[in-house]
């Protein structure tokens, strides 16, 4: 049985949509326990909006195909992005941690939404692509954003440490 090219775009669709539930957990539980970063918090917080927009677009690609988003990978994903999240809330330095997971996830993300053009390009769903597109710029605007806060970050968190103050989030 050979596989047509919109079966993979759909399963792209599927997985991408799933992959932004699990930013979604990542950044909303991080956000939470943010304090002494208001930096990274807005940061988190607008890309909060934008990844809300990201998933709508999937969405709207999948009702156009006649599909829907899998509750199984998002159910799974969803939890898993929760317990990345939780992952390093015992740490004595877990905005470090968060930041560098939080830089490779942007780029994650960023090879994803490659991916998913790429695919939709060779199905031929052009009309979903400007959109993806879109998706594909907030994420390399949020990779760089993230890449300049791991600087301040790190420089907030040693003076915090050194002054014997809250430094973990």
């Amino acid at each position: 049985m050979a596989i047509e090219a919109r079966e993979i775009y759909v399963t792209a669709l599927k997985n991408t949509h799933a992959l932004e539930m699990q930013a979604l957990q990542i950044m909303e539980r991080q956000v939470e326990r943010l304090k002494n970063y208001p930096e990274m918090e807005e940061a988190l917080r607008r890309h909060i909006e934008e990844t809300h927009g990201q998933r709508a677009r999937l969405e709207e690609a999948l009702q156009a195909l006649g599909d829907s988003p899998s509750a199984i990978k998002e159910g799974f994903l969803g939890f898993v992005g929760n317990m990345m999240a939780l992952g390093h809330t015992p740490a004595q330095d877990e905005i470090l941690k968060n930041t560098y997971a939080n830089h490779a996830f942007e780029n994650f993300e960023i090879a994803a939404y490659q991916s998913l053009i790429t695919i939709g390009d060779a199905a031929g769903q052009g009309t979903s692509l400007t959109g993806f597109r879109q998706s594909l710029q907030e994420e390399e605007a949020m990779a760089q954003r993230v890449r300049t806060l791991i600087e301040p970050t790190t420089r907030r968190y040693v003076e915090l440490t050194l002054a014997g103050e809250q430094a973990d989030r």
